[in-house]
């Protein structure tokens, strides 16, 4: 059986679309998608699915329901299968519990409940008469009205050192598991668990499922708490990681958009919990923000979901502009067209609207510019382009935009677009492109492949000598069609369409998803990596040992997906700018080494060393 909390979860990350789209031809129509329908014969289309709503219906039959009850009635399986089906196109890992054991029973369930205390209590302390006073003519003069205050569920940690903790006791809540969710803090000086946030507007962070797993913190002002500290207060304070709590995997107002978000066709993506929230007061529903200035792969992944165009509105300062192109890069790598928003110096999204309303933010929004070419007018701006040494350096700032193009066509034009502007013939920039740049800087090197022989750990590269772990992994999947839908699911358990570095063999991993039965490149698929395939499925050379080539080729490609992370990581914890950042990262980091241990000894010592090498070679805008 599945317990509950995880089919909430898999219902959350699933498309409706994408998972109809796959077993019924569907056709746009205004904010819906239209088909004739499944279950009775018709000539004139009667079957609906409504996204934004979450459900499918035909006018002529009644059939509805949602993505669970579509593949149930027309696949025919029961709902535990159907769930594993949707989970499987969604990317979300389930685990399943025996008939013995409680299957609503979740391991996290009193964490959550902490926190959905945590949240009324802030709540109701924002409403006093009398301690919210301060906080409620704060929001009001930041334009945050009452409904928007209620719907992302703002509220005020008192300025108190044990205020919540008091009111946790009362309902049996044990520090323990307040300190657990991060919601108590302890020093050197005191280790008696006290209130971790005091005399701050309160930001609940909620899951896609609408729970809340974590909360960030905005100082008032220094309150008597915080000056009896002795210490300055940070403006911010946020949850570190917690078990229910991956601050890299989870967008802030995610929960309220993504709906929005897939019925504009466009994200917008602030900073932080502020404007996100001054933006929805504005009337901008499509708003979200990353829970740090770094944008991460599982947060482009997690926007891939809902739409393909993404437009930034970071700050325009110097760590504004950084975060946009880094940002930029990694939805680049998961098919999304990002764009940037340049607002006058010295504002922000927040400010905007509150000086020139929602109208003069749309100004801005319309004035969006493709990621590459904001750059150009950057290099421009800042004379890059006027000696060959400068367009050199200028080149190498645009390469790792150009290898981050997922979508083949727009990763043609850009080439074609700095072409134009370096004056670099289009077929060296190829030639350049070819080569291993910072992105991909995340394979095992000889020696940390040797040092796992030495350890008499197989070298993932042992029975894939010449074709690359992806390739393999594909060509394995083209050849053995009586095994495909085995092998996909065994894959399905680790990796997703993101984990393929190279566009193409993304693309084909992504058709074989949509269609394990596949015999020929589908139709619309792009030129190159239809070329591939047709090689794939015509390859007839001998292949020893297909099942170890399989397995090593999987452990490869994982592994290099950790690593990614873990240079990510690095990278971040470098520019981190406080220590209660730097000490975040350091966990975030712990808790992803130890998901690399499962997956193969000596896998640590080659991510810190290849996360060392990856710094060293990457060159940042900025």
């Amino acid at each position: 059986m599945i317990p509950d909390v995880q089919v909430e979860e898999v219902r959350a990350h699933a498309d409706l679309v994408d998972v109809i789209g796959d077993l019924v031809p569907l056709k746009k129509s205004g904010k819906e998608f239209k088909a004739n329908c499944p279950f009775h014969e018709e000539r004139t289309p009667s079957f609906y699915v409504v996204p934004a709503k979450g459900f499918y219906k035909c006018f002529g039959c009644d059939e509805s329901g949602d993505v669970f009850s579509f593949v149930m009635k027309r696949l025919g399986l029961d709902f535990v299968e159907a769930v594993r089906y949707v989970a499987a196109r969604s990317g979300v890992e389930i685990q399943e519990v025996s008939r013995g054991q409680d299957a609503e029973e979740d391991p996290y369930r009193t964490h959550f409940e902490a926190n959905s205390f945590a949240r009324d209590f802030f709540r109701s302390m924002l409403l006093d008469p009398r301690i919210g006073t301060d906080a409620r003519n704060y929001l009001s003069h930041r334009g945050i009205d009452e409904a928007t205050a209620e719907r992302f569920g703002l509220g005020y940690a008192p300025d108190e050192w044990r205020s919540l903790r008091d009111a946790a006791a009362k309902l049996g809540i044990t520090d323990d598991l307040l300190v657990k969710v991060g919601l108590l803090t302890t020093s050197e000086k005191s280790p008696e668990p006290y209130d971790r946030f005091r005399h701050r507007i309160m930001f609940p962070i909620e899951g896609l499922t609408g729970r809340v797993v974590a909360f960030g913190g905005r100082i008032l002002g220094s309150g008597g708490a915080l000056r009896r500290s002795g210490k300055d207060p940070a403006k911010y304070v946020n949850t570190s990681e917690t078990p229910i709590y991956h601050k890299g995997e989870v967008l802030y107002g995610m929960s309220w958009a993504k709906h929005a978000i897939r019925k504009e066709g466009s994200a917008l993506v602030v900073e932080g919990y502020m404007d996100t929230v001054s933006l929805a007061a504005a009337g901008f529903e499509n708003v979200v923000a990353p829970l740090g200035t770094s944008f991460t792969e599982a947060q482009g992944a997690l926007l891939a979901r809902y739409t393909k165009r993404v437009l930034l509105l970071f700050d325009s300062d110097e760590a504004g502009l950084k975060a946009t192109f880094r940002g930029g890069d990694v939805l680049l790598s998961h098919g999304l067209q990002p764009a940037v928003v340049t607002l006058p110096q010295g504002e922000d999204p927040d400010t905007m609207v509150q000086k020139e309303g929602a109208q003069g933010l749309r100004h801005y929004l319309d004035q969006a510019v493709d990621v590459l070419d904001r750059k150009l007018q950057m290099l421009q701006e800042h004379d890059f382009f006027s000696s060959i040494e400068k367009t050199r350096r200028a080149l190498d700032k645009l390469l790792p935009t150009l290898r981050a193009a997922a979508d083949p066509a727009l990763r043609d034009m850009y080439v074609s677009r700095v072409a134009e502007r370096t004056g670099v013939r289009r077929e060296t920039l190829e030639v350049e492109l070819s080569r291993q740049g910072p992105r991909r800087a995340t394979m095992p090197s000889k020696a940390v492949a040797n040092r796992r022989r030495h350890r008499g750990v197989p070298s993932s590269t042992s029975s894939i000598p010449s074709m690359g772990a992806e390739r393999a992994i594909l060509l394995i999947l083209a050849r053995d069609r009586e095994r495909r839908h085995e092998r996909m699911e065994s894959l399905l358990r680790h990796l997703g369409p993101e984990d393929f570095t190279d566009p193409a063999w993304r693309a084909i991993f992504q058709a074989f998803l949509e269609e394990a039965e596949l015999d020929h490149p589908p139709e619309g698929m792009e030129p190159e990596a239809a070329r591939r395939l047709e090689g794939l499925l015509d390859d007839r050379a001998e292949l020893l040992h297909a099942e170890r080539t399989f397995g090593d080729a999987l452990t490869q490609v994982r592994l290099t997906t950790h690593q990614r992370r873990v240079c990510e990581l690095d990278q971040r914890m470098g520019e981190a700018e406080s220590e209660a950042e730097k000490q975040a990262l350091a966990e975030e980091k712990a808790n992803v080494a130890r998901e690399g241990r499962e997956i193969g000894v000596g896998w640590s010592h080659a991510a810190r060393r290849l996360g060392s090498e990856s710094r060293n070679s990457t060159e940042r805008m900025g």
